[in-house]
C-alpha cells in the first residue's frame, strides 16, 4: 500500500506541476500570438495530463481511505470514504481539489482558455496542505504552507516551462535565442525562490540546516533530491553560455533540455518519497 502511495502521489504531482508550468510559460516565451500546431499539441497534452489528474486524484483519497482504516476494503465503501472527506484536514482539502480537477477538465474540453491558469494556480496551491505542510498548527502552519505554496509555484514553473520548451525545440522556430534568454532570465528567479523555500521546509520540518544521519532515510533522499536539481541547474547554466549559434544545434540543445527535464521528474518522484517519511527533528 506505501509503494502505491508513493507512485499516486508522484503521478498527480507531476501531472500538477507540468500542467501549471506550460501554461504559465506559453504567453511568456511565444508571446499572445497564436501558434496553431504547438497549441493544439499543447492542449491534446494538457487534456491527457488533467485526465491523469483527475484519476491519480481518486486513487489517492482511496489509498488514503484504506490506509486510514487498515484495510483494502475501506477504500470501496462510500461511508468511510465520506468520513475521511469530512474528518480529516485531508479530506477537506482535497474535496476542493478534486473539485478544481474536474473543473479544468470540463474547461480544457469547451474549450475555455481563459479559466485555465486560474484553474491550475488553485489547483497547485491545493497540493501545498497535503503532507508535511499540515505538521504545523496556527500561525507557523500557515506560514509553512504558504511558503509550500511559492515553493510548488517555482518547481512546476521550470519543469512545465521545459516541457513547453521541448515541444518549441522538436518543431522550426524563429528567434530561438531570444526565447531561450526569456527562458533563462525567468529560470534564474525560480531557482532562487526554489532553493530558498527548500531550505525554510528543511529547517522548520527538521529544526536543523540539515537532517542527519545524511545517508539514511529522509536525509538521504532528500540529499538525492538536491543532487537532481543541482544537475537541472548545471545543465541550465551549460546552455546559457552556449546560447549562441544556437539555430545550429537544435538537436543538442533539444537532447540537453530533454535530460534537465528528465532530471526534474527524477527529483519530483523523491519528493513523492519524502511526504511519506518522517522528518528527522533534533535530538534534545
Amino acid at each position: 500500500m506505501a509503494t502505491l502511495l508513493v507512485l499516486c502521489r508522484f503521478v498527480h504531482f507531476i501531472v500538477v506541476l507540468l500542467m501549471f508550468g506550460a501554461c504559465a510559460f506559453r504567453p511568456w516565451l511565444l508571446g499572445t500570438h497564436a501558434q496553431p500546431a504547438l497549441d493544439r499539441q499543447l492542449l491534446r497534452i494538457t487534456r491527457g495530463l488533467a485526465w491523469l489528474g483527475l484519476g491519480s486524484g481518486v486513487a489517492w483519497l482511496l489509498l488514503i481511505t484504506a490506509s486510514m482504516a487498515g484495510n483494502w476494503g475501506a477504500a470501496l465503501q462510500p461511508a468511510t470514504v465520506q468520513r475521511v472527506l469530512g474528518k480529516t484536514f485531508f479530506g477537506q482539502v482535497w474535496v476542493w481539489h478534486l473539485l478544481l480537477n474536474l473543473l479544468l477538465v470540463i474547461a480544457l474540453i469547451k474549450p475555455w482558455p481563459v479559466l485555465r491558469l486560474p484553474l491550475l494556480a488553485l489547483l497547485l496551491a491545493t497540493l501545498a496542505p497535503v503532507g508535511h505542510g499540515a505538521m504545523l498548527d496556527g500561525l507557523s502552519g500557515q506560514l509553512l504552507i504558504l511558503n509550500q505554496v511559492v515553493h510548488l509555484v517555482c518547481v512546476g514553473a521550470w519543469l512545465g516551462g521545459l516541457l513547453l520548451l521541448v515541444l518549441i525545440l522538436r518543431s522550426p522556430t524563429p528567434a530561438l535565442a531570444s526565447i531561450l534568454r526569456r527562458f533563462s532570465g525567468v529560470g534564474y528567479g525560480l531557482v532562487a525562490g526554489l532553493l530558498v523555500t527548500g531550505l525554510i521546509n528543511v529547517r522548520v520540518l527538521t529544526g536543523q540546516l540539515w537532517p542527519t544521519p545524511l545517508f539514511s532515510g529522509f536525509a538521504l533522499i532528500l540529499l538525492i533530491k538536491v543532487l537532481l536539481v543541482l544537475g537541472m541547474l548545471g545543465l541550465a547554466l551549460l546552455n546559457r553560455v552556449r546560447l549562441e549559434h544556437c539555430e545550429q544545434r537544435v538537436s543538442a540543445l533539444k537532447a540537453s533540455v530533454t535530460l534537465e527535464w528528465l532530471l526534474g521528474v527524477s527529483a519530483v518522484a523523491a519528493v513523492s518519497l519524502l511526504g511519506t517519511l518522517p522528518p528527522m527533528t533534533m535530538a534534545g
